[in-house]
């Protein structure tokens, strides 16, 4: 993030708006390395922030007015009455901004409106946690500004409420924290039932290793009913084997809880959860002791995982697992909510280029849209950029 993007978006918002913003913030995109559909079942999760960022210039108001506007998307200025703010409106893109400023009202905090201008880098529909980033810039621009005092994982809860509650996807909070908490050059191992973190160093270049994103160009829409069923699945799991979330079933127990379920699909969410979370922990035991290179068989056992077993992949996120692989890749899986959007591929840096050539060939063979690829590298979380103009 550069300033003369942030003087950009100041810029931008000032020919808006007529007068220069109190500030200008940004938050990120991330990437989920392992621990996928775990964050809403009191699991673990693995996520880093991407350089693609939402950048938000932002200025306070007392007179119960919020004015929102993305320079992404098509339309003029969106103007709303804070007070009036109903979750389930049809707002579009607006809802998630609005949404953090509903979810802060309703807990009591004073937040009176805002001037708002948005542009995001971070792509959308590619389960890198656009909205995430929207949400999280939204609730740190507002907390500065009203100084409300929140703490990050604070941030993240009410960017996740608004996500829930306002937009209406029941989102776990793995994408907020992410946005959030991430610190460049570490992965984020979190603990979605306390929030409480730990920041994994994780510099592959050291290694000789990269991270890349393949973009599927497959838009994913997690508000369409089958990302709300396999969470209801994994709810009625937990309510059958008498345990507060998934995470409370050991590895070591799962055929015995298994044998207790009835549902066949409960019984398929219930055994990829449980076993991510223990592809989690088997991660970070990797990292800790610098063996990198083996954390490539778990990221491929765990796309099995959600492909047959939580069933939420689709041929473009398996092929581009199939075909990095075949390439030699130490290991790839889908990441995020599935139904479309990204395969992460862990890589010798030697063979990057290779693998992704490789991905690329195979999309074009059997006649899908060409993917999009880049390196992920492990970026910092959400923060201010500069004060005004």
């Amino acid at each position: 993030m550069t300033a003369a993007t942030a003087r950009r978006v100041a810029e931008e918002f000032a020919g808006l708006y007529g007068a220069a913003p109190d500030g200008v913030w940004a938050a990120p995109g991330r990437v989920n390395l392992i621990g996928e559909y775990t964050d809403f079942n009191d699991g673990f999760v693995l996520p880093l922030a991407l350089p693609h960022t939402a950048v938000a210039a932002v200025s306070r108001r007392d007179d119960g007015v919020l004015r929102l506007h993305s320079e992404d998307l098509p339309g003029g200025i969106v103007r709303l009455d804070a007070a009036a703010l109903v979750p389930g409106a049809d707002l579009g893109w607006a809802a998630y901004p609005a949404g953090v400023v509903w979810a802060l009202r309703q807990a009591g905090h004073p937040v009176g409106g805002a001037d708002v201008h948005l542009a995001s880098t971070v792509p959308t529909g590619a389960g890198l946690s656009s909205s995430a980033a929207l949400e999280v810039v939204t609730a740190l621009a507002l907390d500065e500004l009203y100084g409300l005092g929140l703490s990050r994982p604070e941030l993240a809860r009410f960017a996740q409420h608004a996500e829930n509650a306002f937009v209406g996807v029941p989102c776990g909070v793995m994408d907020q924290m992410a946005s959030a908490c991430a610190v460049e050059g570490h992965a984020l191992f979190l603990d979605t039932r306390d929030l409480s973190y730990r920041q994994v160093p994780f510099d592959l270049g050291a290694f000789g290793l990269r991270l890349l994103v393949v973009d599927t160009r497959v838009k994913h829409a997690l508000g369409d009913g089958a990302y709300a069923e396999r969470r209801a699945g994994c709810e009625a799991g937990a309510r059958a084997l008498g345990v507060a979330g998934l995470r409370d079933i050991p590895h070591a127990h799962l055929p015995a809880a298994l044998d207790r379920l009835e549902d066949e699909a409960v019984r398929r969410y219930v055994r990829h959860v449980v076993s991510d979370n223990e592809r989690v922990l088997r991660t970070i035991a990797l990292l800790d002791s610098g063996e990198v290179r083996a954390v490539g068989p778990l990221l491929t056992e765990g796309h099995v995982s959600l492909r047959d077993d939580l069933r939420v992949s689709c041929r473009e996120l398996d092929l581009a697992v199939e075909a990095a692989n075949a390439a030699g890749a130490l290991g790839a899986r889908m990441t995020g909510g599935g139904f479309g959007g990204s395969a992460v591929v862990l890589t010798e840096a030697s063979g990057a280029d290779g693998v992704a050539a490789a991905v690329e060939k195979a999309f074009a063979r059997d006649g899908l849209t060409a993917p999009g690829i880049f390196e992920a590298l492990p970026s910092a979380g959400a923060r201010r950029l500069r004060a005004v103009l």
